[in-house]
């Protein structure tokens, strides 16, 4: 086999090997983008689950203060509020109020519900989007950061991040039947190509 045999054999193994390589670099794209939006969704199930179990937690009233009338010095709109376009990207806020039960309950970043922490007898649970605070100005982010507000045992209100990623959240308060109806929007992004909308309603137990 001579040198120019050895060329023409390199050319047309590589025409033939060339288009299967290009279809493997595509495939591998597509699974990240896929596993990408995945992880997008997972993130984003978890923050309207806890989004959603502060609402229904809203106004929340022991029985301890009922058998001992304490007197109900807030109106239901202190319970829930809802501030629009104060974020990120003209994200809304949300705040939620309620008392705390005999049994164990969890804020949304973990911590067990305690008297400590809590301010006139309430506990706290603010969400808010900011932009990513380990960032560097200049430099293009994956949206902003899905913020926690608690209180600490000195109750004292703490900023959490849940996770990074959120391009837009905001809040619709809507008619319901029984309860106070919320509809939750929340836009997510990789900071690329991928760009993902997710919307969950959740309805108040203790308000009307």
């Amino acid at each position: 086999m001579n040198l120019l045999e050895c060329l023409v054999g390199l050319a047309l193994s590589l025409v033939l090997v060339a288009p299967l390589i290009k279809n493997s670099g595509e495939f591998i794209s597509k699974q990240i983008q896929y596993e990408k939006s995945q992880s997008l969704a997972l993130e984003a199930d978890r923050a309207l689950e806890l989004m959603g179990r502060a609402i229904r937690m809203a106004g929340y009233r022991n029985a301890q203060s009922f058998n001992k009338s304490v007197k109900k010095d807030n109106s239901e709109n202190e319970y829930i509020q809802i501030e629009k376009n104060r974020g990120y990207q003209g994200s809304d806020s949300l705040l939620v109020k309620h008392e705390i039960s005999q049994g164990v309950d969890f804020d949304c970043i973990g911590n067990t519900f305690s008297k400590e922490r809590t301010k006139n007898h309430l506990a706290h649970q603010g969400f808010l989007v900011e932009r990513q605070a380990s960032a560097p100005k200049g430099t293009k982010v994956n949206g902003g950061s899905l913020i926690c507000q608690s209180l600490d045992r000195q109750g004292r209100i703490q900023n959490t991040t849940l996770m990074n990623g959120v391009n837009h959240l905001s809040f619709e308060a809507l008619p319901a039947s029984a309860g106070k109806a919320f509809r939750i929007k929340l836009k997510m992004t990789d900071g690329g190509f991928i760009h993902r909308e997710f919307e969950r309603t959740f309805v108040t137990r203790n308000l009307l």
